[in-house]
């Protein structure tokens, strides 16, 4: 996956930084602020370091022999930071991601790198379940796969309504986790153990 940041110069996006500190009243001229643009700027290459990465290439390696076995693979807690497309303001949750595998299995490390490529992006909540969910389902082909992602919105708990301890709870669940309630009840069953869902 191409990196579009290659397509902007690095000292353009320094100026910019330096035209919203202007622009919020601030000098970016004086000692504090000299170096906060490059700052900034490098700050940005590692939250949105999503662009440059292609989940599906840590799905491509998958493993075949796990002796038939063909019950729920979960993997929860995966936690994250994003950022909101609409404030720009961080995303702070966690992911739970399962699937009911047909024949092969991937590492689960890779689960979370998939989870996290489409996190260090800007996001809408919705959005990103749903990528996570088609990404895994298009790769490893499973019978049914279920993610469910919470996370507090910075957009909502430092602007705006100013509403602290809010946060959202999204789901995608295809194949047999949205056909099967017995797989979708199992499923939401491993990811409330231990997580305070009970």
């Amino acid at each position: 996956m191409s990196d579009i940041r290659h397509n902007v110069p690095r000292s353009e996006a320094e100026d910019a930084v330096r035209t919203l500190l202007r622009w919020s009243g601030e000098n970016p001229d004086r000692e504090g602020l000299l170096d906060t643009p490059k700052r900034v700027v490098r700050a940005y290459e590692d939250w949105f370091s999503g662009y440059a990465m292609d989940p599906d290439d840590y799905l491509a390696r998958t493993f075949e022999e796990v002796c038939g076995y063909d019950e729920l693979i979960v993997l929860r807690d995966i936690q994250f930071e994003s950022h909101c497309e609409h404030h720009m303001a961080p995303i702070i949750g966690r992911a739970h991601v399962g699937y009911l595998p047909n024949g092969k299995v991937v590492g689960i490390s890779k689960l979370a790198r998939v989870v996290e490529a489409y996190a260090r992006r800007f996001q809408v909540q919705e959005k990103m379940t749903a990528q996570i969910a088609n990404c895994i389902e298009r790769a490893l082909q499973p019978l049914g796969v279920g993610v469910v992602i919470e996370a507090a919105h910075e957009c909502m708990t430092t602007r705006g309504v100013h509403k602290r301890g809010v946060s959202m709870v999204t789901s995608t669940m295809l194949g047999s986790f949205r056909e099967d309630a017995r797989t979708r009840s199992e499923f939401l069953q491993f990811v409330s153990v231990g997580s305070g869902h009970r």
